[in-house]
């Protein structure tokens, strides 16, 4: 049976440039690794550095300039590297959000779990205060054994008279 071909079923693309799988984390943690060189004092010393030797060598040194005075190679080389420095920053920052989300979503359910454990010794604590008002205590007991101790002690009442 010959395969048709129709309108009402989908075509496979082609792609001309085969598309990169990268692992999930791979270039999250690049990103990351570079955000967090990028704002230390090593790079800032480094790029300075460089930018001084840069503009060393293009108007000092007695060799042929290959970048004159107004630098534009120089800022043609800062210009990209701000286009790929802005977007592993904000990668970076997304994946410290994700991290810091679900920092707070634990947080909250141990905030959650420790005021359920919270208003529970609460009600406990009031149970115990209610039975101890039920107890008997030291002084009542000694109260009550010397009214019994008084009663003892006294003569009967006889309520009918003795005959004799």
């Amino acid at each position: 049976m010959a395969r048709q071909d129709g309108l009402d079923t989908p075509g496979r693309r082609s792609r001309l440039v085969p598309r990169v799988r990268l692992p999930n984390d791979a270039f999250g943690t690049f990103a990351e690794s570079a955000a967090r060189f990028m704002g230390t004092g090593t790079f800032i010393v480094w790029m300075t550095v460089f930018v001084v030797l840069w503009i060393t060598a293009n108007t000092v040194m007695f060799i042929q300039h290959w970048d004159p005075y107004p630098f534009i190679l120089l800022n043609l080389f800062f210009s990209t590297q701000a286009s790929y420095a802005a977007p592993l920053i904000l990668l970076a920052q997304n994946r410290q959000e994700a991290r810091d989300r679900v920092s707070l979503e634990h947080d909250r359910e141990v905030a959650a779990q420790s005021r359920a454990d919270m208003d529970f010794l609460a009600r406990e604590i009031a149970s115990l205060r209610m039975r101890m008002n039920d107890v008997a205590t030291r002084d009542f007991i000694r109260s009550e054994l010397r009214d019994l101790l008084e009663e003892l002690g006294r003569e009967p009442e006889d309520p009918k008279p003795r005959t004799g």
